[in-house]
């Protein structure tokens, strides 16, 4: 089953990887700091090596998006995202996993002080509700 882990944070200034940027991670000591690294690249490390990482990518400053909306028959433009929104989408990673549960331990292990993570099955090729 292929779930997508989406990595939403505000850090600022923009940057990857935002625990860098972000005010909640950097107020931790150095050492938790340093744990934390550490255990997210054995965990990148793992998926790689189980086969379960299918693709990972940071994005880009979210004031450099655009938005595309569809009103009266055609596409309107605006630079996006809004002001209003407090976090935007960082990155993502695309897991290939035996079920849910394992789609779950591993998101698990993406949350981190200032990020929300959020898990989603993929619908295709090999996603689809549990």
């Amino acid at each position: 089953m292929k779930y997508v882990i989406l990595i939403h944070s505000n850090p600022q200034p923009w940057g990857h990887p935002t625990g860098e940027y972000n005010s909640e991670f950097q107020a931790l000591p150095a050492a938790e700091r340093a744990r934390m690294d550490r255990e997210f690249e054995e965990l990148l490390t793992e998926l790689q090596r189980n086969g379960e990482l299918v693709i990972g990518e940071a994005l880009g400053d979210p004031a450099t998006a655009t938005v595309y909306r569809w009103e009266s028959g055609e596409a309107l433009v605006t630079d996006g995202p809004y002001s209003e929104v407090k976090e935007h989408l960082a990155g993502f990673f695309m897991i290939d996993v035996a079920d849910r549960e394992r789609a779950e331990q591993v998101a698990r292990r993406f949350a981190g002080p200032g990020d929300t993570i959020e898990l989603r099955p993929a619908m295709w090729p090999g996603g689809g509700d549990d």
